[in-house]
């Protein structure tokens, strides 16, 4: 009798910096600093000598500054014609943007921003704790747009991390694994904030996921099959490794696999974290210069002539990386002046 085919398609090393990703993803990155204490301004204690500003991966000591001079993070930067789906696991992010809108968000919420036809931001990363470390982890993942809404008006929203479903089951051996459901629910019955209204992922037959995967040692789970057609990789990026149909998937490594096939996960000895991401792709042509996403050279062109004409609304904040204060409350506040705090 014929050997069937491995589910798994590919497996790659993953790079330093951004990870390979499939249509309609475009970037993922997994950030993890261990910064130390705050200085009382926000920035690192004991000053920035022998730093590189300006290196995402340097990882001195544990942790980077990225582009912030003082604070950590990324000062304003513009984007359009893709989203950011940006999940604070540890720490804070400090979002303002040319809109007028501001967030501090972090322990788990996610911010998602359709940049669509233009917008500033800047994400800092306070370090609020003067007294002990301040460990700081995030992914970014970039979500294309259609053609048809790559001008669609910027938007962001929070999903406070009261309210990103997580369930935790059990093997036959009662050991655990928990998911948790950023884009598409795990289970049909989980309640979860909707994408953003021009999103690829608002519409449910476009079946974008991304979830995390939390396996305790030994434990067992299958992956459930999706659709035909539908792009899927897996990414272990926490713990140790897991045998995926058979096959091992190693730490800080991925996968491809066949989206129309339920496949077994057995983790190794020590507990692993894994990252699922999967979408329909949209299966246009991506012409991506930086910070601009869009479907032709010409409209890159238009792009960054519309930036340096516009700035995309201007900058109205009294620095190039806005802190929102000491105190650690989670708050967002949109274009209309509304405000959203999460849930009692």
């Amino acid at each position: 009798m014929p050997t069937a085919p491995s589910p798994v398609l590919q497996t790659v090393a993953l790079p330093q910096g951004p990870w390979p990703t499939l249509d309609p993803f475009l970037f993922c990155v997994h950030h993890l600093d261990r910064y130390p204490s705050g200085d009382g301004s926000f920035g690192p204690k004991g000053g920035l000598a022998g730093r590189q500003i300006g290196q995402d991966f340097s990882g001195k000591d544990g942790w980077s500054m990225y582009h912030g001079d003082h604070v950590p993070g990324f000062p304003q930067h513009p984007h359009r014609g893709f989203e950011t789906v940006t999940v604070a696991r540890q720490g804070y992010i400090d979002h303002s943007d040319s809109l007028g809108a501001a967030a501090r968000f972090g322990q788990g919420d996610l911010q998602w921003m359709t940049a669509g036809a233009g917008v500033v931001h800047s994400e800092m990363f306070p370090l609020l704790n003067e007294t002990g470390g301040n460990p700081t982890e995030l992914f970014q993942i970039w979500l294309n747009l259609p053609a048809r809404n790559k001008m669609a008006a910027p938007h962001f929203a929070m999903f406070w991390s009261e309210t990103i479903p997580a369930v935790t089951e059990h093997d036959a051996d009662g050991l655990a694994i928990t998911i948790t459901s950023y884009a598409r629910p795990y289970q049909a019955s989980q309640e979860m904030p909707a994408p953003p209204p021009a999103s690829w992922a608002a519409d449910p037959d476009n079946l974008v996921t991304v979830w995390t995967i939390k396996l305790a040692p030994g434990a067992r789970w299958t992956l459930p099959a999706t659709a035909a057609g539908v792009n899927r990789a897996l990414y272990a990026f926490g713990g140790g490794s897991a045998s995926v149909a058979g096959e091992t998937l190693a730490h800080r490594h991925a996968m491809l696999l066949q989206p129309d096939a339920a496949i077994a996960i057995i983790n190794a000895e020590a507990e692993t974290e894994l990252l699922l991401l999967e979408g329909k792709p949209i299966g246009e042509e991506v012409a991506q210069h930086g910070p601009f996403v869009m479907n032709s050279r010409a409209e890159l062109q238009a792009a960054f002539q519309d930036y340096q004409r516009t700035q995309f609304g201007g900058w109205s904040w009294p620095s190039h990386g806005p802190v929102h204060g000491p105190a650690p409350k989670r708050f967002a506040r949109h274009p209309d002046g509304s405000e959203q705090r999460p849930p009692a």
